[in-house]
Protein backbone atom coordinates (compact mmCIF):
# COMPACT_ATOMS: atom_id res chain seq x y z
CA UNK A 1 0.00 0.00 0.00
CA UNK A 2 1.28 3.45 -0.84
CA UNK A 3 2.10 5.83 2.00
CA UNK A 4 0.25 9.12 2.37
CA UNK A 5 3.26 11.01 1.05
CA UNK A 6 3.60 8.68 -1.94
CA UNK A 7 -0.07 9.17 -2.73
CA UNK A 8 0.33 12.91 -2.43
CA UNK A 9 3.23 12.81 -4.88
CA UNK A 10 1.13 10.80 -7.30
CA UNK A 11 -1.84 13.17 -7.10
CA UNK A 12 0.21 16.35 -7.44
CA UNK A 13 2.46 14.68 -10.01
CA UNK A 14 -0.53 13.94 -12.24
CA UNK A 15 -1.43 17.63 -12.26
CA UNK A 16 2.19 18.64 -12.84
CA UNK A 17 2.37 16.23 -15.78
CA UNK A 18 -0.82 17.82 -17.11
CA UNK A 19 0.76 21.26 -16.76
CA UNK A 20 3.82 20.08 -18.73
CA UNK A 21 1.59 18.69 -21.46
CA UNK A 22 -0.36 21.95 -21.53
CA UNK A 23 2.86 23.90 -21.96
CA UNK A 24 3.69 21.72 -24.96
CA UNK A 25 0.22 22.54 -26.27
CA UNK A 26 1.10 26.23 -25.85
CA UNK A 27 4.31 25.75 -27.83
CA UNK A 28 2.31 24.14 -30.61
CA UNK A 29 -0.51 26.67 -30.91
CA UNK A 30 1.05 30.03 -29.96
CA UNK A 31 1.57 31.90 -33.21
CA UNK A 32 1.97 35.47 -34.46
CA UNK A 33 -1.35 37.31 -34.50
CA UNK A 34 -2.96 35.16 -31.80
CA UNK A 35 -4.71 37.06 -29.04
CA UNK A 36 -3.53 36.29 -25.51
CA UNK A 37 -7.16 35.91 -24.45
CA UNK A 38 -7.62 33.19 -27.08
CA UNK A 39 -4.43 31.45 -25.96
CA UNK A 40 -5.57 31.46 -22.34
CA UNK A 41 -8.97 30.00 -23.28
CA UNK A 42 -7.36 27.23 -25.34
CA UNK A 43 -4.93 26.26 -22.57
CA UNK A 44 -7.56 26.26 -19.86
CA UNK A 45 -9.87 24.17 -22.05
CA UNK A 46 -7.02 21.72 -22.64
CA UNK A 47 -6.45 21.28 -18.90
CA UNK A 48 -10.15 20.78 -18.16
CA UNK A 49 -10.46 18.29 -21.03
CA UNK A 50 -7.44 16.29 -19.79
CA UNK A 51 -8.09 15.82 -16.10
CA UNK A 52 -8.24 19.11 -14.19
CA UNK A 53 -11.47 19.94 -12.38
CA UNK A 54 -10.54 23.60 -11.89
CA UNK A 55 -7.73 26.07 -11.25
CA UNK A 56 -6.39 26.74 -7.77
CA UNK A 57 -4.91 30.24 -8.32
CA UNK A 58 -7.89 32.63 -8.10
CA UNK A 59 -9.65 30.50 -10.70
CA UNK A 60 -6.95 31.33 -13.28
CA UNK A 61 -5.63 28.31 -15.17
CA UNK A 62 -3.19 30.13 -17.43
CA UNK A 63 -1.52 33.36 -16.31
CA UNK A 64 -0.33 34.72 -19.69
CA UNK A 65 1.86 37.72 -20.59
CA UNK A 66 3.72 38.73 -23.74
CA UNK A 67 6.26 41.31 -24.86
CA UNK A 68 6.88 44.14 -22.43
CA UNK A 69 4.18 42.79 -20.13
CA UNK A 70 6.39 39.79 -19.29
CA UNK A 71 8.03 42.01 -16.64
CA UNK A 72 4.68 42.66 -14.93
CA UNK A 73 4.23 41.02 -11.52
CA UNK A 74 0.89 41.18 -9.75
CA UNK A 75 -1.53 39.09 -7.71
CA UNK A 76 -4.08 36.89 -9.45
CA UNK A 77 -6.71 39.02 -7.71
CA UNK A 78 -5.76 41.85 -10.06
CA UNK A 79 -5.00 39.88 -13.22
CA UNK A 80 -6.85 40.51 -16.44
CA UNK A 81 -5.62 38.85 -19.62
CA UNK A 82 -4.48 41.42 -22.17
CA UNK A 83 -6.32 41.44 -25.53
CA UNK A 84 -3.00 42.11 -27.28
CA UNK A 85 -1.76 39.83 -30.05
CA UNK A 86 1.51 37.93 -30.32
CA UNK A 87 4.04 39.55 -32.64
CA UNK A 88 6.12 37.95 -35.37
CA UNK A 89 9.04 37.82 -32.94
CA UNK A 90 7.80 37.79 -29.39
CA UNK A 91 8.38 36.58 -25.85
CA UNK A 92 5.70 34.90 -23.77
CA UNK A 93 5.45 33.83 -20.13
CA UNK A 94 2.84 31.28 -19.08
CA UNK A 95 2.10 30.13 -15.52
CA UNK A 96 -0.27 27.15 -15.20
CA UNK A 97 -2.38 26.21 -12.13
CA UNK A 98 -4.47 23.06 -12.72
CA UNK A 99 -6.11 21.29 -9.78
CA UNK A 100 -7.96 18.03 -9.33
CA UNK A 101 -9.44 16.87 -6.05
CA UNK A 102 -7.34 19.40 -4.13
CA UNK A 103 -4.04 18.36 -5.76
CA UNK A 104 -2.22 21.18 -7.54
CA UNK A 105 0.05 21.53 -10.50
CA UNK A 106 2.19 24.68 -10.66
CA UNK A 107 4.41 25.14 -13.68
CA UNK A 108 5.75 28.16 -15.59
CA UNK A 109 7.94 28.68 -18.60
CA UNK A 110 9.06 31.48 -20.91
CA UNK A 111 8.46 30.76 -24.61
CA UNK A 112 9.96 32.51 -27.62
CA UNK A 113 8.06 33.16 -30.85
CA UNK A 114 9.84 33.57 -34.19
CA UNK A 115 13.42 34.86 -34.18
CA UNK A 116 14.38 35.52 -30.55
CA UNK A 117 16.55 38.43 -29.50
CA UNK A 118 19.87 37.44 -27.94
CA UNK A 119 18.75 39.13 -24.71
CA UNK A 120 15.79 36.74 -24.52
CA UNK A 121 17.85 33.59 -24.99
CA UNK A 122 20.25 34.84 -22.34
CA UNK A 123 17.31 35.32 -19.98
CA UNK A 124 16.17 31.73 -20.50
CA UNK A 125 19.70 30.47 -19.82
CA UNK A 126 19.85 32.57 -16.65
CA UNK A 127 16.64 30.94 -15.43
CA UNK A 128 18.07 27.46 -16.01
CA UNK A 129 21.25 28.43 -14.21
CA UNK A 130 19.33 29.73 -11.19
CA UNK A 131 17.57 26.40 -10.83
CA UNK A 132 20.95 24.65 -11.05
CA UNK A 133 22.40 26.89 -8.33
CA UNK A 134 19.39 26.27 -6.12
CA UNK A 135 19.64 22.50 -6.52
CA UNK A 136 23.36 22.57 -5.75
CA UNK A 137 23.01 24.42 -2.44
CA UNK A 138 19.63 23.63 -0.87
CA UNK A 139 19.26 20.95 1.83
CA UNK A 140 16.35 19.90 4.07
CA UNK A 141 17.92 22.05 6.80
CA UNK A 142 18.02 25.17 4.62
CA UNK A 143 15.49 27.72 5.79
CA UNK A 144 13.25 29.56 3.37
CA UNK A 145 15.02 32.75 4.46
CA UNK A 146 18.44 31.30 3.62
CA UNK A 147 17.22 30.07 0.26
CA UNK A 148 15.74 33.48 -0.48
CA UNK A 149 18.90 35.34 0.43
CA UNK A 150 21.21 33.01 -1.49
CA UNK A 151 19.12 33.01 -4.63
CA UNK A 152 18.47 36.76 -4.61
CA UNK A 153 22.25 37.18 -4.38
CA UNK A 154 22.66 34.80 -7.32
CA UNK A 155 20.12 36.82 -9.33
CA UNK A 156 22.07 40.01 -8.64
CA UNK A 157 25.39 38.34 -9.44
CA UNK A 158 24.02 37.32 -12.84
CA UNK A 159 23.05 40.92 -13.55
CA UNK A 160 19.29 40.56 -13.07
CA UNK A 161 16.64 41.79 -10.63
CA UNK A 162 13.86 39.89 -8.85
CA UNK A 163 10.56 41.11 -10.32
CA UNK A 164 8.17 39.43 -7.89
CA UNK A 165 5.83 42.03 -6.42
CA UNK A 166 6.36 40.53 -2.95
CA UNK A 167 10.02 39.70 -3.45
CA UNK A 168 9.58 35.96 -2.97
CA UNK A 169 10.94 33.14 -5.09
CA UNK A 170 8.40 30.37 -4.57
CA UNK A 171 6.06 28.76 -2.07
CA UNK A 172 4.92 25.48 -0.60
CA UNK A 173 2.19 23.37 -2.19
CA UNK A 174 -0.82 23.17 0.12
CA UNK A 175 -4.50 22.27 0.12
CA UNK A 176 -5.50 25.93 0.39
CA UNK A 177 -3.68 28.82 -1.33
CA UNK A 178 -3.90 30.85 1.89
CA UNK A 179 -1.77 28.22 3.67
CA UNK A 180 1.25 28.68 1.40
CA UNK A 181 4.65 29.26 3.03
CA UNK A 182 6.88 31.50 0.94
CA UNK A 183 10.53 31.46 -0.06
CA UNK A 184 11.10 34.91 1.38
CA UNK A 185 13.38 36.87 3.68
CA UNK A 186 12.61 36.43 7.36
CA UNK A 187 11.00 32.98 7.07
CA UNK A 188 13.07 30.87 9.48
CA UNK A 189 11.21 27.62 8.81
CA UNK A 190 13.46 24.87 7.35
CA UNK A 191 12.37 23.33 4.07
CA UNK A 192 12.52 19.85 5.56
CA UNK A 193 11.67 16.40 4.27
CA UNK A 194 8.44 15.67 2.44
CA UNK A 195 7.37 19.25 1.81
CA UNK A 196 6.53 20.18 -1.77
CA UNK A 197 7.71 23.65 -2.75
CA UNK A 198 8.12 25.68 -5.91
CA UNK A 199 11.13 27.61 -7.10
CA UNK A 200 10.01 30.26 -9.58
CA UNK A 201 12.35 33.23 -10.02
CA UNK A 202 10.78 36.01 -12.11
CA UNK A 203 13.71 38.09 -13.35
CA UNK A 204 14.74 40.82 -15.78
CA UNK A 205 17.76 42.90 -16.66
CA UNK A 206 17.57 46.17 -14.68
CA UNK A 207 17.37 48.25 -17.87
CA UNK A 208 15.04 45.95 -19.83
CA UNK A 209 11.23 45.71 -20.17
CA UNK A 210 11.34 41.93 -20.71
CA UNK A 211 10.91 39.36 -17.95
CA UNK A 212 11.63 35.65 -17.64
CA UNK A 213 10.06 32.95 -15.51
CA UNK A 214 10.70 29.26 -14.92
CA UNK A 215 8.89 27.24 -12.26
CA UNK A 216 9.13 23.65 -11.07
CA UNK A 217 7.95 21.81 -7.95
CA UNK A 218 10.65 20.24 -5.76
CA UNK A 219 10.73 18.06 -2.67
CA UNK A 220 13.22 16.26 -0.42
CA UNK A 221 13.03 12.54 0.22
CA UNK A 222 15.81 10.66 2.00
CA UNK A 223 17.87 13.83 1.97
CA UNK A 224 17.85 14.04 -1.84
CA UNK A 225 16.16 16.79 -3.84
CA UNK A 226 13.72 15.71 -6.53
CA UNK A 227 11.70 17.48 -9.20
CA UNK A 228 8.04 16.51 -9.23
Amino acid sequence: MKTGFRQRLDFHGAMQDLARATMECARAIARPGMELTELRVELERYMLDHGADGFWYYGIGAFVFSGRETAVSLSGRDYRTSPSRLGENDILTIDLSPVRGGAWGDYARTLLIGEPAEEWTQGLEAEKRLHEVMRAHVTPETTFDELSRRMNAAIRDMGYVNLDFKGNLGHTIELQPSDRIYVEAGNALPIGEGRLFTFEPHIARPDSPYGYKREDIYYFQGGSLHVL
